[in-house]
């Protein structure tokens, strides 16, 4: 299965749109392009709202350039470029909508509430109209959210008529002060909190089903509804209801995802692990009806804002992670003129091989594999923050959690694995039965984690009690310093923001200590148990293991951790050989597919650790950005697989496990 570019691109009303759109068509065929997205009144382009007359001019241009790029031989999609609107930037509202209002009452002067009954109107008109021309996707834009609506600071959502809805379902009025504090106080969430989640879910929910009703009335069945999203940790701050609202796009029993991924501008290699937990992390919320196809975004949207190289390693991971089409947002805006952008045409004719192997090899898979990195898509509803008055401080991220095990060569999956890892305040959201449950098997804490479960009832089974959470500006005149193993290695903890006061309970075995400035013992740093349910538990004092320094000896002791975590049956790949060595694992019905990153600028040799006699992988491939794939030679020695060749920065390095 080869791989399908979708381009994203903006044809502006005017008399240029025939010609534009021609050329449009032949640029597609030089660069290997299977279907354009057309984007409807975007950014530049984009006054507020379209008036009807605004409207009827980019329904004329739709319809036109979709014509000439169906007989082309291309595949049609429309991007309006408005839900609820991205941003005021100066513009007013002209259509009477009710605004959005943040928290601290700020007013949106362009975006909509979503409990808006004439922006509801409108939005159903306006993609039902739209629909009628039959594209394959109609999407809705990644604003149909409540966070992250500029200039309102967090976003929206307490709005009159929202705050209406509210108190209808808590049966008594109430303030926007009033509920902004109770469902931000500190301590156990307030029951509020669950119930504006509902209600603002409601909310959206019930304008997906009109609009999915509206595109498949007036599309005659033949589009699709595609949903562009956010990170999911913010998302949770809005009590998303994954599978709801797939389902209520689904209609003639499909829709569309793009999963937001990868950073809109140029970024460190190291942000490729990042870029593959959010995809993985985002398999896992859809359903078996819903299509990915993650966007390689850039912003500004000009050929300077990300470079090619940086641009072609995303689309590898995207490719990896079983995309079924990238999304590529790689022209300006403004620009009409795709011949303008002779350079674009190149990178995608060089990113093609590199892209049909990794789509070959993600279409074999029957999942991943690593360590479960445990999430929870509702963990805002149960988080507990620590002052009041922040809605963003309910975001519960797994990413930081991902970067320190993928920078450190060991893959991670979203799925239930025999090693898994719970960090920071998931912890919160994770059931009594399901804590029993990952406490039978291999379990990886980091210093909140274990706090909140310790004060939970579970510290016996965790094989140490955490009678408190340090502060690094409260640690008084004796502050942690550093952390010393046996061998008397020392790693520095210095600039961890708190760590966990773990005391050691009998049978538990303390692999290294903390440290004060003057060498006198703080307390423990890393601790391994077997418990009396026969479960393996590590536990890290670190609050935030990312923010430790990375290094060799980091490395060589989380890799020892994840050995004994995987106890007597070890089946895990580790990497080696470099910094910021990122895999990627894949299950196959015959074995697996490894993939290996360099998140590092320095060329590299990864060593892949394996828990038994390593035979020769059956294929590997070195991918060198915007070069065909080539094979690659491995050495062998005992279990041990390193490459002979330099993998160069963001190169991928693909082989094959038996």
């Amino acid at each position: 299965m080869p791989a399908r570019y979708h381009l994203r691109f903006q044809l502006a009303p005017g008399p240029h749109t025939e010609r534009r759109a021609h050329e449009l068509a032949v640029f597609c065929a030089r660069s290997g392009v299977d279907e354009v997205v057309l984007l409807l009144a975007a950014e530049e382009f984009h006054p507020g709202h379209p008036t009807p007359d605004e409207e009827d001019a980019w329904y004329d241009t739709a319809a036109t350039a979709s014509t000439i790029l169906r007989t082309a031989g291309l595949d049609v999609s429309l991007n309006p470029w408005v839900t609820t609107g991205h941003a005021d930037r100066g513009r007013r509202g002209r259509q009477g909508f009710a605004p959005m209002v943040a928290p601290d009452g700020t007013t949106a002067t362009a975006q909509a509430s979503f409990a808006c009954p004439v922006w509801r109107t409108w939005l159903t008109s306006h993609y039902g109209r739209f629909a009628g021309l039959g594209f394959r996707v109609l999407w809705l834009e990644d604003d149909f959210r409540y966070h992250n609506h500029a200039p309102l600071g967090w976003g929206g959502g307490f709005e009159p008529l929202m705050l209406e809805r509210f108190a209808r379902a808590a049966g008594e009025p109430v303030t926007r002060q009033r509920l902004v504090a109770a469902v931000t106080a500190p301590g156990p969430p307030h029951p509020w909190r669950a119930l504006l989640q509902r209600v603002w879910t409601t909310a959206q929910s019930e304008v997906a089903s009109l609009v999915a009703e509206a595109v498949d009335k007036h599309s005659e069945g033949r589009s699709r509804l595609g949903l562009m999203s956010s990170v999911p940790g913010t998302h949770s701050v809005e009590g998303r209801d994954w599978t709801d609202l797939f389902e209520r796009l689904s209609i003639g029993g499909e829709a569309v995802q793009r999963p937001h991924f990868a950073p809109y501008g140029d970024a460190p290699g190291t942000t490729l692990s990042s870029c593959v937990w959010l995809l993985e992390e985002q398999r896992s919320l859809r359903t078996a009806r819903v299509r990915s196809e993650p966007e390689i975004e850039n912003w500004p949207h000009t050929a300077w804002s990300k470079s090619d190289t940086q641009t072609w390693s995303e689309l590898v991971a995207a490719q990896l992670s079983g995309a079924d089409a990238l999304l590529l947002n790689l022209h300006p805006t403004y620009t009409g003129d795709a011949s303008r952008h002779p350079r674009i045409a190149d990178l995608l004719r060089r990113s093609r091989p590199a892209l049909d192997l990794a789509a070959e090899r993600a279409a074999t898979a029957v999942g991943t594999a690593g360590v479960c990195l445990v999430t929870r898509p509702d963990a805002a509803a149960h988080t507990r923050t620590v002052r009041a008055g922040a809605l963003g401080d309910l975001a519960v991220d797994t990413t930081p959690g991902a970067d320190f095990l993928l920078r450190y060569g060991v893959p991670v999956t979203a799925e239930d694995a025999p090693v898994r890892a719970l960090f920071g305040r998931t912890a919160h959201a994770v059931s009594d039965a399901d804590v029993h449950q990952l406490l039978r098997g291999g379990l990886l804490l980091d210093g909140t984690a274990a706090y909140v479960l310790a004060e939970r009832g579970f510290a016996e089974l965790l094989g140490v009690e955490i009678p408190e959470v340090i502060d690094r500006e409260a640690a008084g005149p004796y502050p942690y310093a550093y952390e010393r193993t046996g061998d008397g290695t020392v790693l520095s903890v210095n600039v961890q923001p708190a760590l966990a006061r773990l005391r050691p309970l009998d049978g538990t075995t303390v692999l290294s200590t903390v440290h004060t400035p003057d060498g006198g013992p703080w307390g423990a740093a890393r601790t391994l148990h077997t418990n009396a349910v026969g479960g393996r538990v590590a536990v890290l004092a670190a609050t935030a293991p990312d923010r430790l320094p990375y290094d060799d000896e980091g490395q060589r002791l989380l890799h020892a951790l994840v050995r004994a975590l995987e106890g007597p049956h070890p089946s895990l790949p580790l990497v080696t050989g470099g910094p910021h060595l990122v895999p990627h694992l894949l299950r196959t019905p015959d074995g697996r597919h490894l993939a290996i990153a360099n998140g590092s600028a320095d060329p590299a040799r990864p060593r892949i650790a394996l828990p038994h006699l390593a035979p020769a992988p059956a294929t590997a491939r070195l991918l060198t950005p915007l070069s065909p794939p080539v094979p690659a030679s491995l050495t062998r020695g005992g279990t041990h697989l390193t490459l002979a060749a330099d993998l160069p920065h963001r190169g991928w390095l693909l082989l094959d496990l038996p």
